[in-house]
Parts: C-alpha cells; sequence; structure tokens
C-alpha cells in the first residue's frame, strides 16, 4: 500500500502531431511580437506626451518671464514718471518765487 502510494503518478503525453506544434510555436511568437510592438508604440506615446508636457511648461515659464519683465518695465515708468512730476513741481516753485522777487523789486523800485 505504501508503496503505491509512494509511487508517483506517470502524466499521460498528450498526442499532439509536430504541425500544430509548429503552428502553436508560431502563433505564440506572433503573439509576443504583437504585443511587444504594442509597448514599443505605448512607450512612444507616453514619451511623446512627455514631450509634448514639457514644452507647455516651456512655455508657461517664457510667458511668466514676460510678465516679469513687463511688470519691471511698467515699475520703471512709473517711477520715472513721478520723478519728472516732481522736478517740474519744484520748478514750479522757484518760477513762483522768482516772480514774487521780482514783484517786490517792482514794488520798491
Amino acid at each position: 500500500l505504501k508503496l503505491r502510494l509512494q509511487k508517483k503518478k506517470k502524466k499521460k503525453k498528450k498526442n499532439i502531431c509536430k504541425a500544430s506544434m509548429k503552428e502553436r510555436k508560431r502563433e505564440g511568437k506572433r503573439n509576443r511580437e504583437r504585443a511587444s510592438k504594442r509597448e514599443r508604440e505605448r512607450e512612444r506615446e507616453r514619451e511623446r506626451e512627455r514631450e509634448r508636457e514639457r514644452e507647455r511648461e516651456r512655455e508657461r515659464e517664457r510667458e511668466r518671464e514676460r510678465e516679469r519683465e513687463h511688470k519691471i518695465k511698467r515699475e520703471k515708468d512709473h517711477k520715472r514718471k513721478r520723478e519728472r512730476e516732481r522736478k517740474r513741481e519744484i520748478e514750479r516753485k522757484r518760477e513762483r518765487e522768482r516772480e514774487r522777487e521780482r514783484e517786490r523789486e517792482r514794488e520798491k523800485g
């Protein structure tokens, strides 16, 4: 009894002719090739998507840079304008002062 339990069952060999074996082998190979081709295509698509994303990011960066430069330029222009205004105001005050001096001179003279 023990011997019978210990003895391994012999696997029944499937009777498949060589032609169908070859056909199966070829089919498997074709499937693997198709799968790897699909995988390569997917990888290329992912790479293209990453490249597009990088390009969009660069474009956003350029846009931010332009905005920043524009802001700086506006601030400089504003500063210059205020400075000009201030100088004009000082000049007006001096002119008024001179006028007053002339009036005084006329009144004395």
